[in-house]
């Protein structure tokens, strides 16, 4: 069958009450939440994991990723409007899009940025139905050397990408893998650092350590910080349209964001955040007038908006071809399909390619959704990002704990969420990084498993993993990027892109 059958066949599954609602509320939770400064797509992704477990694995994963994708789009109106970025990966749109609004043209920076988004977006999917299955024939090749060597590869450049510490990142990591091996092995049944207490015999359940670390934290940090209202720019809707100049000049940035975004979500680390740094960066290498970013350029806001939302794109292929994510909210995703007992990988596309094509069919439902509700709804959002923290807070502890305690009706869960918060607080406090932690507690498992079976296969010689190409080659690459890491914190210099931005 071809993939155009597929992808019809995906748009019947697609047809159902449940992933269609699946696929606006999704969509629409992801823009309030890319609205909303300081929630985050992880943490709402991560309080609704519980609620997923009733639903279809299709139809959960289509909410969560409607939430990620969204996000990057609802991410762009506090930015533009207020200097507010709703969300992490906006924080560029700041420099040109408030400076725009100030001149009476916030109103563009909106529609551009979505329309640019849309564009991205619909790239970006394309990619992924072109190259995940690519990528996943690939790995059919794979054992447990290649799989072993890619993890380290990828936990490697991860740790390049954690800050001006990456000992700190390296320490989170360990910590999520030493939380991984809590409880009866599932390899041999040995019960592991139980400390002879019986809850911990299951092991820490991921959905209440990571609504801790994200929602927990979350309401903590909001709880102690000082709220200052900011200040709104009334937006109208004939204030949308763009003068065909502002169109013209972005066509190219919202292309060259596009492709810079969808092979930034190919690597390891915060890839929508990168992306859009990447993207601002050599939009204004590239310009004319380079020395008039910062005051209002259009092209500094396409692009990096663009680049921003076909990078989540990107950043899922590595998901469902490899099951391993690189990412906070890819983690969450891998860790609401294994509840499903679906497990991304090669395997996926042959076993359950429906529910692959289902997904790519609902990516390109909920993008055109996204568009027409970023447009004509743009007032109220921007009022929805005005919200005291004080009225939002107190329903967001209630999902918490309502969602952490049905997993399985344990107040010991409850504990491990809370005790979780409190951690979280501390390590942001103090800069350690929360993604490695929860990647490590994602991925500790499959490291572990594809250790111990590389190990029977070379009769405790790991050396003779240099005797496979493909492993050899990417243990080659990990080295390379340990030496420049250490190559960079001798000579102390900082990671970034430099001064353009």
């Amino acid at each position: 069958m071809s993939a155009f059958e597929q992808l019809l066949q995906g748009f019947v599954h697609l047809l159902t009450v449940p992933n269609l609602l699946s696929c606006l509320v999704g969509s629409f939770l992801g823009t309030m939440v890319g609205v909303l400064p300081g929630v985050g797509p992880a943490a709402t992704m991560t309080l609704l994991l519980p609620f997923t477990i009733g639903l279809p694995p299709e139809t959960g994963l289509i909410l969560l990723t409607g939430i990620w994708f969204g996000s990057q789009y609802g991410g762009s109106t506090t930015s533009i409007l207020v200097n507010i970025p709703g969300e992490a990966a906006s924080v560029v749109s700041c420099l040109d899009g408030y400076q725009m609004t100030r001149q009476g043209r916030g109103g563009a920076a909106l529609a551009m940025s979505a329309v640019g988004s849309f564009i991205a977006g619909t790239i970006g999917i394309i990619g992924l139905q072109i190259f995940a299955p690519v990528l996943a024939n690939v790995a059919l090749s794979f054992g447990p050397a290649e799989y072993l060597a890619f993890l380290l590869l990828a936990f490697i450049l991860l740790l390049g990408l954690t800050g001006d510490v990456p000992g700190k990142g390296l320490i989170m990591f360990g910590l999520g893998f030493w939380i991984s091996a809590i409880g009866i092995s599932q390899m041999d049944g040995v019960p592991r650092y139980t400390f002879g207490f019986d809850g911990l015999l299951s092991g820490i359940e991921f959905v209440p350590l990571v609504v801790g670390l994200f929602g927990v934290t979350e309401i903590l940090y909001v709880a102690i910080q000082t709220y200052v209202p900011p200040a709104l720019e009334k937006i109208r809707l004939r204030d949308l349209y763009p003068t065909r100049e502002e169109a013209r000049r972005s066509v190219a940035p919202t292309l060259r964001g596009s492709f810079i975004g969808f092979f930034m979500g190919l690597l390891p680390g915060p890839c929508t955040i990168l992306a859009t740094f990447l993207s601002y960066s050599i939009e204004k290498k590239i310009s004319p007038t380079p020395e008039r970013f910062g005051k209002g350029m259009i092209e500094g806001v396409v692009g990096p908006e663009s680049a921003n939302n076909s990078a989540v794109m990107g950043s899922l292929i590595p998901l469902l071809a490899l099951g391993i994510p690189f990412a906070a909210p890819a983690a969450i995703m891998l860790a609401g399909l294994r509840m499903h007992n679906v497990y991304p990988g090669p395997l996926l596309f042959t076993e359950s390619s429906h529910i692959f094509w289902t997904f790519i069919a609902a990516m390109y439902l909920g993008n055109i959704f996204l568009l027409l509700l970023n447009l004509p709804l743009v007032g109220f959002f921007a009022r929805v990002a005005m919200l005291k923290p004080s009225l939002l807070m107190p329903f967001v502890t209630i999902i918490c704990l309502v969602g952490t305690y049905s997993i399985r009706n344990s107040f010991f869960d409850v504990w491990v969420m809370i005790a979780a918060g409190a951690a979280g607080l501390v390590f942001r406090r103090y800069g350690f990084p929360v993604t490695p932690l929860v990647i490590g507690v994602v991925l500790g498992p499959i490291t572990e498993v594809n250790l111990r079976k590389t190990l029977v296969m070379f009769d405790g010689n790991l050396l003779q993993i240099f005797e496979r190409p493909i492993a050899a080659g990417f243990l080659a690459c990990a080295l390379i990027a340990a030496a420049w890491m250490i190559w960079r914190a001798i000579t102390g210099e900082a990671p970034g892109f430099g001064e353009e931005i």
